[in-house]
């Protein structure tokens, strides 16, 4: 690479307007092709570099789909995604938290008992106390919020590794979630409340599921239309408008479907298109804002990112934070869904369940790669296993036998990209 391509690069990543794969490649011929043609060709480039991304983990869903499918035809029916994805959506939005964490090359162990405190916070404060749902909700997400500034402050003033910090975490709050509920433990939500009939009842009529679709693949369009306004204005090359047209167009068309299939049976749930919305609001986030990728340059290189100004102690506070909310976000969620605050909220297979849809998902555990999509591609492939497993009436010893095998799988498939990245001279 020329002196001239490496400055307009560097000039690239400072103004934001580099996307992370090609900066962390560092090949401006990726940029430069043009077309459907070059499309593919920067694709198969990137394979040959060690950058899979998400293609293991989509190629193994449809491996497992495919088989389940085969031996049982229900799987893939209306009815049985329909309860999978309301049934996966809070404990998603837990692993959602998780790879903010893993991008920074840190770990999270306690998540399972900061949503089993939220959700005693909620059921204590909505049925024992009788705030309103919406006030006892925002005082359990503030109280994940607090959590998380704990651990990050720990975390930079005394040097205590995540692990160490978030294992007490995990006792800790555990214990008070114990002691909140009381001789009890356990506090039964109404199903008549606006707050279980959020998880159980609503769902989106099928024409504001097509919109949603339609407005999803025009916001890529209108932003992929933008950056390559702001390149052009810069002098730098953009992508061409063939290809954002395919990937605006093909997005609308896959979610119309999903919201077609969806409505031959009760639709798409609100619950399970909140955790959609955030899943592409923390990509945004991650991709676009100079946050997210001040947080794939902590991962990266910490001493890297320091030198190169980036406030490395706020995007450790920043994501633990976040982390910490998202945990308290699916307990309260799973409180509406399981219509109850007891003493398995939180435990059981939740901290599994979440850490291990970040990685199956494609999140590095060396930090500094993965997407937001990681946690929905990795929750579907977790509770895809076990509804298949259900169906076939095989019990909880096959799933965790199965679920393990595809996360060692994931962890391998990791390090040996990993490998070939350092090969061909990758970060």
């Amino acid at each position: 690479m020329t002196d001239t391509q490496h400055t307009k690069i560097q000039r690239e990543v400072a103004t934001g307007t580099l996307s992370q794969t090609a900066a962390d490649l560092q090949d401006e011929r990726l940029i430069r092709n043009e077309g459907l043609g070059g499309a593919v060709q920067s694709f198969f480039g990137r394979v040959r570099r060690g950058d899979l991304g998400q293609l293991p983990v989509i190629i193994g869903l449809i491996v497992i789909w495919a088989i389940f499918t085969v031996l049982n035809p229900t799987f893939l029916s209306a009815d049985n995604l329909s309860n999978l994805v309301q049934e996966m959506t809070p404990t998603g939005i837990i692993a959602l938290g998780i790879v903010l964490v893993l991008l920074l090359g840190q770990i999270d162990l306690s998540v399972g008992s900061v949503s089993g405190l939220a959700s005693a916070v909620v059921g204590v404060l909505a049925v024992q106390v009788g705030m309103p749902y919406l006030v006892a909700i925002l005082i359990a997400m503030a109280v994940g919020v607090l959590i998380g500034l704990l651990y990050g402050f720990l975390f930079i003033r005394f040097g205590v590794p995540s692990f160490v910090i978030t294992l007490a975490g995990l006792l800790g709050f555990l214990g008070i979630q114990v002691w909140i509920l009381g001789a009890n433990g356990s506090i039964n939500i109404p199903f008549q409340s606006w707050f279980t009939q959020f998880a159980f009842a609503w769902f989106l009529p099928p024409w504001v599921a097509y919109l949603l679709a339609a407005l999803a693949g025009g916001s890529i369009l209108y932003g992929d239309l933008m950056r390559a306004r702001r390149r052009h204005a810069a002098g730098l090359s953009t992508t061409a408008l063939s290809i954002t047209l395919v990937k605006a167009i093909s997005l609308a068309v896959v979610l119309a479907f999903v919201a077609w299939y969806f409505s031959t049976s009760r639709g798409t749930g609100v619950m399970f298109t909140l955790f959609v919305v955030l899943v592409v609001l923390f990509d945004y986030l991650l991709i676009r804002t100079r946050w997210g990728r001040s947080i794939y340059a902590v991962g990266g290189n910490v001493e890297a990112a320091r030198r190169a100004g980036i406030r490395v102690n706020w995007v450790f506070i920043s994501v633990f934070m976040l982390c910490s909310f998202l945990a308290a976000t699916g307990g309260i969620l799973q409180t509406a869904y399981g219509q109850s605050a007891n003493l398995q909220s939180g435990t059981g297979d939740v901290n599994l369940d979440a850490i291990a849809a970040a990685v199956i998902g494609g999140t590095s555990l060396f930090g500094g790669r993965g997407r937001a999509w990681s946690a929905l591609l990795g929750i579907i492939v977790i509770f895809s296993i076990t509804s298949g497993l259900n169906l076939l009436n095989l019990n909880s010893a096959a799933r965790y036998v199965i679920t393990a095998i595809v996360l060692l799988l994931a962890v391998i498939v990791d390090s040996l990209s990993r490998r070939s990245r350092a090969a061909h001279g990758q970060a």
